[in-house]
């Protein structure tokens, strides 16, 4: 059965008192009346029969308000008041500079167009640099490596001279830039201004040129931020431009993709041309690499607005895609990219805080909704991982999976915020598997890119399992992830899947072999053995609970057993973790801060990945006493007591990509992410909080207001997580950490379908550097000792209530109090 809109029904259902009866008599529920009781999704659930409520948003005088309504007798939550709009509280230029790799220009939520301009960083835009090369339709935000960058466009004014990007840039002052969700602005020192906007599938341009009988528009087919492989470009009519344009590349290349574009100005062209290399040919209509057409604006209308559509099927996707979501105005859609932003942002309403935190907290809720992204065109059709066409009926289908980065934190944050796409994402990424052979790993467009290691498909899946995501599909998708857990792809696939999984599984070890030959484009698992070890068997933890939650006993023990191979590369003669050769003798530097056989990471901070079982690491570490000494070193504790800005800035961050030589945390990079956490499983819970309240000091309201890549939204993530202070400290578990907020007042509007009452209040009044202590915590009113909730218990709350003091308290130290290992 579908939902209207085209949407499945939610998975897992939670009877609250004085909630409607949602589904069908008889059926089996969940009853969540007692906090963190539920922990698994039930295995049977009925299918809604209700008719789904839509979101309404209520505008007055400089306010926005946004609730869901709800039919069958639940109430809706109370409305949260606003006095400004959120939108303008977010700051697209930060992470601009410093390799934080985001992008300043336009686009909607998840959409499959980010136009924005290209400066000549590698990612499209960089903060520092002065000039323009063109404005495209594609970017990945805050990724390390090259790709997309798809037809640069460009106004130009005169005869054309160049046809080579780099030449032909044109110079902008920051004096005369400005951004905000869904547009974008700059004005040119030739003259020109140029606006951006966009649709989900359309990006739209309106350039202002000065008086001139040859106002050009270059559209660059040949140059992009990917590597080149083939392009073409064709002028269809006056009006119309379209182009084919196939690259590749990423971090270590990949096989090529397509992208299909199509532009339709709003005004006949007086003028235009095409060029191959660097010829160019004036009134030809067919070219490989470019093409330009030129306007008359000496008639006092002085403005060319044209749309771009894109598809990443065929030309006619792109056709389609423009009829579908083109032919309006500039301003109508600038309008309704900043609604759909505004509508977004309102589901998290926050009460407190200076306006430099608050800035900061919606400029990184905006960015986590910029991905994955729609792949899918107007019809449902899409390129499937076989390359051959198919449409997607009842979910929408989404493309770009950092999936090492975002199964940490940015997917638990779109299960929060946005199940219904994230519940798309999770059905797409399945799709892969169905059409392409196997599950992905870093997934781009139509290609897998193999970047980074382990097996981060399975706590995404099993994450998207565990909220109910999958209703309806989890043995479709348990057949996925068992096949993953238990194999290797095929040579002829070219995924890596646990490429090292016949040694990990014989051995419970992945083996780490310097050297050794890649065997297909990307990382290899053989190369970073310790850490690759580690990270299968988080997910085989992860596996293990959804194997046992659908009844597959056997496969669970099996899994859970695998679970514990982190202690197979515990190296007692250190204390710390380390790689095992073939042979299965420790091997590499035995200096714990060095980082041999480790992605991305070192000893030091890949000791704490052990999610799954905390009281298990705890132990072999020593016990708690020496568990926390280890802790309070790694994180310069008693400096960052004393100085945390300080101490967040000169001893954890050292450059954006210094992985290695390292003892100290690194909050710029996943691989310690949920590092502050552990101490809630140490009993002390208190430095959580000191810990995570001075990463959050690096995030700020300029270009240099993130360190590190921001990895698809993945650290902006983590910032909106932690400042709420709820986090998911088993990543593809239900188990959320708590720490206290950085509010006085959090307001959720969370979607009936999945969260029955419809809405969320999360409090700590109060909350300050000098009062950020837990006290104690209540769920609905009644006292709450533990150091984590589940999303059972989420979904039946209406409040989780922080009291706050300057002075640790004894909150969360009880001996039942941490999280539970998973068995």
């Amino acid at each position: 059965m579908c939902e209207p809109n085209g949407l499945l029904p939610y998975g897992r259902e939670v009877i609250v008192p004085g909630a409607a009866r949602i589904g069908t008599p008889g059926e089996e529920r969940i009853r969540d009346t007692d906090p963190g009781a539920s922990r698994g999704p039930p295995r049977h659930l009925p299918e809604p029969t209700e008719v789904f409520p839509v979101r309404w948003t209520l505008r007055t005088a400089g306010a926005v308000t946004a609730a869901a309504l709800f039919t069958g007798g639940l109430a809706a939550p109370a409305a949260h008041a606003r006095v400004e709009r959120l939108t303008g509280l977010v700051n697209p230029f930060i992470g601009t500079e410093n390799e934080g790799n985001t992008f300043p220009g336009a686009t909607v939520p998840f959409g499959m167009v980010q136009l924005s301009p290209d400066t000549g960083h590698k990612t499209g835009y960089r903060y520092s640099q002065t000039r323009i090369r063109g404005f495209s339709l594609v970017h990945l935000s805050g990724v390390g490596c090259r790709i997309g960058g798809d037809l640069p466009v460009l106004p130009t004014t005169g005869d054309i001279t160049s046809t080579d990007y780099a030449s032909y840039a044109a110079e902008f002052s920051h004096d005369t830039e400005s951004a905000n969700p869904g547009y974008y602005k700059v004005g040119l020192k030739s003259g020109i201004d140029a606006e951006l906007t966009a649709t989900a599938r359309t990006g739209v341009q309106r350039y202002t040129f000065p008086a001139t009988t040859k106002a050009n528009v270059l559209l660059n087919a040949g140059q992009s931020l990917h590597t080149k492989v083939a392009n073409r470009v064709e002028i269809l009519d006056d009006r119309t431009v379209r182009t084919t344009i196939t690259g590749s590349g990423f971090c270590r290349g990949t096989k090529p993709y397509t992208v299909h574009t199509v532009t339709r100005f709003d005004r006949p062209f007086t003028a235009y041309g095409t060029w191959d290399g660097a010829t160019v040919t004036g009134g030809s209509r067919t070219g490989g690499d470019g093409a330009y057409v030129r306007f008359d604006t000496t008639d006092g209308d002085r403005t060319v607005e044209a749309t771009t559509a894109l598809s990443y099927v065929d030309a006619d996707g792109a056709a389609g895609n423009l009829r579908a979501e083109g032919g309006r105005m500039f301003d109508e859609v600038r309008e309704e990219a900043g609604e759909a932003w505004e509508a977004r942002l309102d589901d998290v309403g926050v009460t407190g805080g200076s306006d430099t935190l608050r800035r900061t907290f919606y400029s990184s809720l905006y960015r986590s909704f910029l991905a994955p992204n729609i792949g899918s065109d107007a019809d449902g059709r899409y390129t499937g991982w076989d390359l051959k066409i198919h449409r997607a009926r009842d979910f929408t289908y989404y493309q770009n999976w950092s999936l090492w980065d975002t199964y940490r934190t940015q997917a638990q944050l779109l299960s929060l915020l946005a199940p219904r796409e994230a519940r798309d994402m999770a059905l797409s990424v399945l799709k892969i598997d169905e059409e392409g052979g196997w599950l992905p790993r870093w997934g781009y467009g139509t290609v897998e890119t193999n970047i980074m290691t382990g097996d981060p498909v399975t706590p995404f899946l099993t994450h998207a399992y565990q909220q109910g995501l999958l209703h309806g599909h989890e043995e479709r998708a348990y057949r996925a992830l068992k096949k993953n857990a238990d194999g290797v792809p095929p040579a002829a696939l070219p995924m890596l899947g646990r490429e090292a999984n016949r040694e990990y599984i014989e051995n419970g070890f992945a083996p780490y072999l310097k050297g050794r030959p890649r065997t297909k484009l990307g990382d290899s698992d053989y190369h970073w053995g310790a850490s690759v070890t580690l990270e299968y068997a988080l997910s085989d933890a992860m596996l293990a609970q959804m194997a046992r939650e659908l009844g597959h006993e056997a496969d669970a023990d099996r899994y859970a057993a695998r679970s514990q191979s982190y202690r197979e590369v515990y190296d007692p003669s250190t204390g710390f973790f380390r790689p095992r050769d073939g042979s299965g003798a420790f091997a590499g530097d035995p200096d714990p801060a060095k980082g041999e056989g480790f992605h991305e990471g070192t000893a030091w901070q890949y000791q704490w990945l052990v999610p799954q079982d905390l009281p298990g690491l705890v132990d072999l570490l020593g016990g708690r006493q020496a568990a926390n000494e280890r802790l309070d070193a790694f994180f310069a504790y008693d400096r960052m007591k004393a100085d945390p800005a300080g101490t967040a800035r000169e001893v954890w961050v050292n450059g954006p990509y210094a992985y290695y030589n390292a003892d100290k945390y690194n909050p710029q990079n996943e691989v310690d992410l949920t590092a502050p956490y552990t101490y809630l499983s140490t009993g002390q819970p208190w430095k959580t909080t000191e810990v995570v309240h001075a990463a959050l000091t690096l995030y700020t309201d300029g270009p240099t207001g993130m360190t590190g890549n921001d990895d698809m939204g993945t650290m902006s993530a983590w910032h909106v997580l932690s400042a709420i202070g709820i986090f998911p400290v088993q990543p593809g578990y239900d188990t959320w950490g708590l720490s206290t907020p950085v509010f006085d007042r959090v307001d959720l509007t969370l979607d009936p379908r999945y969260y029955p009452l419809g809405a969320l209040t999360v409090t700590a009044p109060g909350t300050s550097d000098s009062r950020r202590y837990v006290q104690s915590v209540a769920v609905d009113g009644a006292s709450y000792s533990r150091t984590y909730v589940t999303s059972g218990t989420l979904r039946g709350a209406r409040s989780l209530d922080f009291t706050v003091g300057p002075e640790p308290s004894g909150w969360g130290t009880g001996a039942d109090a941490a999280p539970l290992a998973l068995k």
